[in-house]
């Protein structure tokens, strides 16, 4: 220590370190514990977990310090750029002589205001009865199609789509994407919720999205949106946050779910449950089934006995063919006696008008049109019988008789005809139909050609 001497007194001078050690005791003893507003900049996290930044105005900045045991309780992800209200102490930094915040707690500069806002909708939507528990619809126990309304990235909309795809994988799931967060989001959000419920289509709603502050779920506290959820048909779910977090929308909502993943809980059915029930159904349809099978066993026998033999098929047929020649042979003729008819009546005519050598040419006229057309009749009469014939043949080819009467033979089981060696396995009962009758054997050995 140095000391100054002057006329009028001796003063002492201080040391740097005992001047800042003076302001450190001042400053720590008259602001212990302080709330200041502002703006942050500056933000690091290094990788010990503190968080180091400053907190500036359009006129001022201090340097702030929030250590990781506190930031751990910060609900919302500060950045630059951000409002914030914060509670710390000052603290002055001797050796530097710096003065810095030391901060306790964090949160959003206008949270105060929200809550305030908050529970003022909260208070009114309760008195005019929205969340009275007798305008809940109950939730579908089995619900085929659900919409989620939610941000389509994130952890919330992958959480939900796992959990339905674990528990329940035959939903139908529709993800309709909206805004949760932001100016724009409460609008968004009622959008896609109208458009979901006025469609009819779905059997239950799910409102989602992770957690966040309050200024971050704020979208959900819409009363617009609020009164749209209570007007709604549709069955809906609200999972906004996470367990701690409330939102407007979980009041007036059918059902409140702690998270995005217990949402998709509660519409998907329980699987065991489920199986269970499968089972007891497939009993009964067993059931069903055996009785409608012996119904159509015993159709189908009757039926049998119905159906006409091949054989009798070719008779009719061989019927028909008979009949048709014999029309066509009574038209021939009748063509045949018009044509001799009129021939006769122009020789007459010929014979009056005509001279002699002209009625010896028309003689021999008539004499070679009769001579063609007696040809013709012959042609035409061979060509049917030969067309007949070929039927007949075609008609015997595709005969199964036929194919028997060859030394074919047809085998069957259970009144299924045989095509191949993977048909039967050994032991298996087959009957052989051959021309005469039906011979019951049994599968002693089946090999494939190779």
């Amino acid at each position: 220590m140095k000391n100054f001497t002057t006329s009028a007194s001796q003063e002492t001078a201080f040391t740097v370190s005992q001047l800042n050690r003076q302001i450190q005791q001042l400053l720590e003893a008259s602001l212990p514990w302080i709330l200041v507003e502002g703006e942050i900049s500056n933000l690091a996290k290094p990788g010990s977990g503190h968080w180091y930044f400053s907190l500036k105005d359009d006129k001022a900045q201090i340097r702030c310090a929030m250590f990781k045991g506190k930031n751990a309780a910060v609900r919302f992800k500060p950045k630059d750029g951000d409002m914030v209200r914060l509670r710390a102490r000052v603290t002055f930094y001797g050796p530097r002589g710096d003065c810095q915040l030391s901060v306790e707690s964090m949160e959003s500069a206008g949270e105060g205001a929200l809550q305030q806002a908050f529970e003022r909708l909260k208070n009114n939507l309760q008195a005019e009865g929205l969340f009275a528990p007798e305008h809940k619809k109950p939730l579908p126990t089995k619900p085929e199609r659900v919409a989620i309304i939610t941000s389509p990235v994130g952890a919330a909309v992958r959480d939900m789509i796992i959990a339905f795809r674990r528990r329940f994988p035959l939903t139908e799931l529709t993800i309709l994407p909206s805004l949760v967060q932001g100016q724009d989001a409460s609008k968004n959000i009622l959008r896609q919720l109208q458009r979901a419920d006025g469609s009819g289509h779905f059997d239950a709603i799910i409102l989602g999205r992770g957690g966040g502050s309050l200024e971050d779920l704020w979208s959900f506290n819409d009363e617009t949106l609020a009164r749209a959820i209570f007007a709604a048909q549709t069955p809906i779910v609200s999972a906004v946050g996470h367990e701690t977090d409330f939102t407007i929308a979980d009041f007036v909502a059918d059902v409140r779910a702690a998270t995005p993943t217990a949402a998709a809980e509660l519409l998907s059915p329980d699987r065991n449950q489920l199986i269970r029930q499968i089972e007891q159904q497939e009993k009964q349809l067993v059931r069903r089934m055996s009785r409608i099978l012996e119904q159509c066993q015993q159709q189908l026998d009757f039926t049998t006995k119905r159906i006409r033999h091949p054989k009798e098929r070719i008779e009719q047929q061989q019927n028909q063919l008979d009949q048709l020649k014999h029309r066509l042979r009574q038209s021939m003729q009748r063509k045949v006696s018009e044509q001799r008819s009129q021939a006769a009546n122009l020789a007459h005519r010929l014979e009056r008008n005509s001279p002699t050598r002209r009625i010896d040419q028309d003689r021999q006229k008539l004499k070679d049109i009769d001579a063609r057309l007696a040809r013709a009749l012959s042609n035409t009469l061979t060509n049917k019988q030969t067309a007949f014939a070929r039927i007949v043949d075609k008609l015997n080819l595709v005969s199964p008789l036929n194919t028997l009467a060859r030394g074919y033979a047809i085998a069957s089981r259970d009144k299924q005809v045989i095509r191949s060696v993977n048909d039967v396995e050994k032991g298996d009962a087959i009957k052989i139909r051959v021309q005469d009758g039906e011979i019951a054997c049994e599968v002693v050995e089946s090999k494939a050609s190779s």
